[in-house]
């Protein structure tokens, strides 16, 4: 009886292994890789992310300090560790896009990381001017911020925000995957869900957080708070003549320059939020907004539009 059951056993986790290894069942889920190709890591893209934030606020991450005998040492040590890191990361993410039947030079690739590489140290001056704005909007922005020490050390929106920025910066030298694993990183650590490819100007304030939904396509001006719950989104997708969703094309929203907006709005398609606009709470938009709109909810729980009020 017991060898009869361990015999059924066996036979159905050979049967499983069978299926689990069927080819043609696997489809678009399974990826050969090849030989000497590495795999991007989560783990190192954490790490990398650690240090780029160590290099952008140095004292308040890691082991750098202001001691001036030793911080140009420290830093020249940690931008190098940020050089090597990165190189082997874009090199992984080039390997796994690239044509699996295109037997490309393998020595090729890792010049081209190490190049990309080197633009995005060459940008991390402009990536910290950037993200000290945005320090500065959120400790501005919230009366409970103590101080802008706080709002880098707890608020999880500069976390957010600052692995978009490096993200977004490592999209723009067109790097393939690497930017998205490390934007859904921030997504899965913060619950805000930037996509790297959306474009966010300066001064950039996210109050609380929670639950944001930032479209690809999304373009931001500057000096702009989004509160929590809020989704600047795509309304539908349009099909090609397969039925499929065509890629590739605007669909989601552009605010333009100082506009707030209040927790729970949903603001979707290609739509123009004007400047110096207030969307308030549990609002849907579809259409466009002139500058300096207001829209709140009246009492009948129905959106009221005030335009051109001088807010």
């Amino acid at each position: 009886m017991k060898e009869h059951m361990e015999s059924k056993i066996r036979k159905s986790i050979g049967d499983a292994v069978q299926q689990l290894t069927d080819i043609s069942a696997v489809g678009e889920v399974a990826h050969a890789q090849r030989a000497g190709e590495p795999m991007p890591s989560t783990e190192k893209l954490k790490i990398f992310v650690d240090k780029v934030r160590q290099i952008i606020f140095p004292g308040y991450f890691g082991p750098i300090n202001f001691n001036p005998t030793s911080f140009h040492y420290h830093m020249g040590v940690l931008v190098d560790e940020v050089f090597h890191l990165l190189s082997e990361q874009l090199l992984a993410g080039l390997c796994f896009v690239c044509d699996k039947e295109f037997n490309s030079d393998l020595e090729n690739r890792k010049a081209e990381s190490e190049r990309c590489a080197s633009k995005f140290i060459a940008a991390l001056p402009r990536l910290r001017e950037v993200l000290i704005t945005d320090v500065e909007a959120a400790y501005l922005g919230d009366p409970a911020a103590t101080s802008r020490s706080e709002v880098i050390f707890c608020y999880p929106a500069i976390r957010a925000i600052s692995s978009y920025r490096i993200a977004n910066a490592l999209h723009k030298f067109g790097i393939p995957l690497i930017p998205r694993i490390i934007a859904e990183m921030a997504h899965s650590e913060t619950g805000i869900d930037i996509h790297p490819e959306a474009t966010i100007g300066s001064y950039f304030a996210i109050d609380h957080g929670t639950g944001i939904v930032i479209g690809s396509t999304t373009i931001i001006g500057t000096n702009v708070k989004l509160y929590q719950g809020v989704t600047l989104g795509a309304k539908s997708f349009s099909l090609d003549a397969s039925g499929n969703p065509v890629k590739g094309i605007p669909r989601h929203p552009i605010v333009e320059d100082n506009v707030v907006v209040y927790s729970n709005a949903s603001i979707l398609g290609r739509i123009t939020i004007g400047h110096d606009s207030v969307i308030g709470g549990n609002i849907w938009i579809t259409n466009d907004l002139p500058p300096y709109s207001k829209i709140v909810q009246n009492k009948a729980k129905t959106a009221e539009y005030i335009f051109g009020a001088g807010i």
